[in-house]
């Protein structure tokens, strides 16, 4: 190789990402989104906004350089498969998942489009990913879930309420998420001495019937599992569960600010605004299969004081200074 050769070869090197960085700069990037229930819902409206926000700090301008291609199922699972269809039709250049099946169905309807789950319960068990460390194929994001959540759960429940020897666990059949929750809860139950009531809800509309069934059995509360559809249900949940006086537990602040006891879990509105990291690097130029899949660091235990005194129950003081929040 002479000089002249050698040089040129350099200047093209050094000037290819500057090209490419141009090239980008002027694209409008198009963003699917596959969930359960739309942004302008109100009860999951703070969640999406939460993203919107990542993508903000990150740069990015809607109408600018992004624009969002939404598909909801508004709680019809059945829906998935046509709107994870109609996104890889328009060949948008990332897919954002909601929690539920929607990963599972982004994932049946294409190899190629990168996917980005927000908040998914089980990737690896699912098959969504190879590895944590290393997802492989087209699907990264970030896990809600990690090892003994549901069992943590049980255990303050049983500070907070001393003696209980009975939980119904709400869940929902359809979604296949569910079978990770339902095993860490009996693991957790034997040391507990709990007896456990599984209790199923495919729509809204089968809530009272659990929640009759769960008082009949004389339950000393009520775990609310993973599940979009219970989430944006989350306030009639709550409101059952008092009509009932069965103290409500889950894993996401948004039940008891809705009325329910006790959580413990991640903040989801904060794994909405990180997902913006993995869609920005994806448009970046990474590959999906090469993003570890994010597990939650921090975990916040929400106490609502309020539903405490409606039930009469009263919460140790030790339980109290621990909590990241009591709603009064």
């Amino acid at each position: 190789m002479n000089r002249r050769t050698l040089l040129y070869g350099l200047g093209v090197g050094l000037l290819a990402p500057l090209a490419v960085e141009a090239q980008q700069a002027g694209k409008v990037w198009r963003i699917g989104s596959l969930a359960s229930y739309s942004p302008t819902s109100p009860e999951v409206a703070p969640l999406w906004e939460g993203f919107l926000q990542g993508l903000r700090e990150l740069g990015y301008v809607e109408g600018k350089n992004f624009v969002i291609e939404g598909r909801y199922s508004e709680g019809r699972h059945e829906r998935l498969p046509a709107l994870a269809a109609e996104l890889v039709r328009l060949k948008v250049d990332v897919i954002v998942v909601g929690g539920g099946p929607a990963a599972d169905e982004a994932k049946r309807a294409t190899s190629t489009i990168p996917i980005v789950m927000v908040n998914n319960a089980d990737p690896v068990g699912s098959g969504l990913a190879a590895s944590l460390a290393r997802p492989g194929g087209n699907v990264t994001g970030l896990s809600l879930v990690t090892p003994e959540l549901v069992g943590r759960q049980l255990q303050l429940l049983t500070e907070a309420i001393p003696g209980v020897s009975g939980v119904a666990i709400l869940s929902n059949p359809t979604n296949p998420t569910r079978r990770l929750s339902l095993r860490e809860a009996e693991v957790a139950a034997r040391p507990l001495k709990l007896r456990l009531q599984i209790l199923e809800a495919r729509a809204p509309s089968e809530f009272a019937g659990a929640l009759s069934a769960a008082s009949r059995e004389r339950a000393g509360a009520l775990l609310v599992v993973l599940d979009p559809m219970f989430f944006a249900e989350r306030t009639r949940l709550a409101e059952l569960a008092a009509k009932h006086r069965l103290p409500l537990i889950s894993g996401l602040r948004e039940y008891a600010e809705a009325g329910g006891f006790l959580t413990y879990g991640p903040n989801l509105r904060d794994s909405f605004r990180r997902a913006a990291t993995y869609v920005d690097k994806i448009l970046k130029g990474a590959k999906p299969g090469d993003l570890p899949v994010e597990q939650p660091a921090k975990f916040d235990l929400v106490i609502n004081l309020k539903t405490a005194k409606a039930l009469d129950l009263t919460i140790p003081p030790s339980l109290l200074l621990r909590a990241d929040q009591v709603i009064e």
